[in-house]
């Protein structure tokens, strides 16, 4: 391939269902590469099956892409470049497919197959009782069916003229080697005879993927495919379909990306495998299952901490850093550093990683984020005040709403007490000692937290203990938590005061 191309590539999505991770992190190493290499960055639908188009699900393709922030520059839903239409289905209509597949029959790469669905039963029928494992329509098995290859020129005019269905196959040619270069795992070797004559275009007309996408790559100047695992096993017939249209020197570079595993390495993660995280970037809808599946945005996971998660399964920047930008992401990505072997999911880390983005939230923008839970629990609050308890509690929560979850108390008294702790410390003493504290606390001025502990400081240098989790458990009715005086603090000295002589009238010893 001439090195000095526009680096262009394409994020081809089937539109048969939700998409899911996998697919985004195809989607993500396709633009990561592009932007690295100041290139184009594609969109295109693949719907050349049409009995497995789900309604809806190419729309959610273009939601998840721009959600997730890595929007291609060409493409369904993203404008028009040189190569529209970008829906297979829109480009059947120009002929380009029928045309290429004749390309084929006349450089001698593909033939007319004109068998019944009958007649393919009984071949798989005959290979069974031959003890084959993996019944093929092949080098060997074609020259007993009805096809171009085993009917003379005239009959196959016929059938043609008259209208008969047919399919142009791929003739993968006998024991031959095929050698390609995968960018991700270098080398690979394989011989022609594990090949089937694989069904290049439908007796609908439709191309199958196999045609479909190598003549949109050619046509769209794609120069490097980014793909998964699963496409390996087909990777061969392309390299063979090149050839035989004379394109191999032109033929785009592969990188197919590794798999994603479940969390014990063992097999392909699935959506029953995620640990109760979810499986897709936004939430989905099937409706051929009539199942509905929770997605990223709406579990509360940054966009920037999920494409950041998806990065780093199969590919590492060669360092130890973990949080990286989108900036940095691009500036770092290669190919050649994505691993061969799977990526095991990890859902702890997944959340950890959401959990970093948090922390490094300003705490206004979290305040912001905050407010549609405070709405939905009747909250009405300052929105300096808000900030505050989001600065208070962020370094423990994993998601926004894990700061209303852990810190709604910071908005509404509590009206019960940890159980345990009462039962255990409650008692005259500790009793006496907390009135006595309220007192010093009801000098304390400034009522900051550095003030609050000099306060706290002087209450022990007077010879008295305090018993910072009955404390605790008397302010905020928990026993554990974020910086006490901290809490104290952003509550303010008259929320504290009402708060304990709440607690000194209900609760007796």
């Amino acid at each position: 391939m001439n090195t000095e191309k526009k680096v262009r590539v394409r994020f081809a999505p089937s539109p048969t269902g939700g998409l899911h991770m996998g697919g985004v992190r195809t989607a993500l190493f396709n633009y990561l590469f592009a932007k690295k290499h100041g290139g184009d960055f594609i969109l295109r639908i693949e719907d050349t099956d049409q009995n497995r188009y789900v309604k809806g699900a190419e729309e959610y393709i273009i939601e998840s892409l721009k959600w997730c922030g890595i929007e291609p520059n060409e493409g369904v839903g993203f404008g028009d470049g040189p190569h529209a239409p970008y829906r297979q289905s829109e480009r059947k209509k120009t002929g380009i497919y029928e045309k290429y597949a004749q390309k084929l029959i006349e450089a001698g790469g593909a033939y007319y197959a004109f068998d019944t669905e009958e007649e393919l039963e009984e071949m798989r029928k005959r290979l069974e009782v031959a003890r084959v494992v993996s019944p093929q329509y092949n080098h060997i098995t074609r020259m007993n069916m009805r096809n171009s290859l085993t009917l003379s020129y005239d009959e196959v005019q016929k059938l043609l003229d008259s209208g008969v269905p047919y399919v142009v196959r791929l003739k993968v040619p006998r024991n031959e080697e095929i050698r390609f270069y995968d960018i991700i795992r270098g080398w690979i070797v394989v011989n022609s005879s594990t090949i089937d004559d694989k069904v290049l275009l439908k007796s609908d007309g439709m191309p199958t993927y196999h045609l479909a996408h190598i003549v949109d790559d050619i046509e769209m100047q794609i120069t490097h495919v980014i793909r998964g695992e699963e496409w390996l096993p087909s990777a061969p017939a392309h390299v063979l379909t090149y050839k035989f249209l004379g394109l191999e020197q032109n033929m785009p570079q592969l990188a197919h990306l590794p798999l994603i595993l479940k969390p014990d390495g063992k097999g392909k993660l699935s959506k029953r495998d995620t640990s109760g995280l979810p499986m897709f970037p936004l939430n989905w809808y099937d409706e051929r299952t009539g199942e509905s599946y929770v997605g990223y945005k709406e579990s509360g996971f940054f966009p920037e901490a999920f494409i950041n998660m998806l990065a780093l399964l199969g590919w590492n920047p060669g360092n130890n850093q973990e949080i990286l930008s989108k900036q940095e992401l691009i500036q770092l990505f290669s190919l050649e550093k994505v691993h061969k072997a799977g990526a095991k999911f990890d859902p702890e880390k997944t959340k950890w990683f959401n959990q970093q983005y948090l922390r490094k939230k300003d705490k206004y923008e979290l305040a912001d984020l905050l407010q549609p839970i405070l709405k939905e629990n009747n909250i009405q609050a300052e929105k300096n005040y808000v900030a505050e308890v989001c600065e208070l509690m962020k370094e423990k929560a994993y998601f926004v709403k894990d700061i209303w979850d852990m810190g709604s108390y910071m908005f509404v008294d509590p009206d019960t007490y940890d159980e345990k702790v009462i039962q255990k410390k409650w008692n005259t003493e500790s009793q006496k000692i907390i009135i006595e504290l309220l007192q010093y606390l009801d000098k304390t001025e400034p009522f900051s937290a550095e003030h609050i502990h000099h306060t706290f400081e002087q209450f022990i240098q007077q010879k008295h203990k305090i018993d910072y989790q009955l404390l605790r458990t008397c302010i905020t009715g928990v026993s554990s938590g974020p910086s006490l005086a901290h809490i104290m603090a952003v509550l303010g000295k008259e929320k504290v005061k009402d708060r304990i002589l709440k607690v000194l009238e209900r609760v007796k010893v």
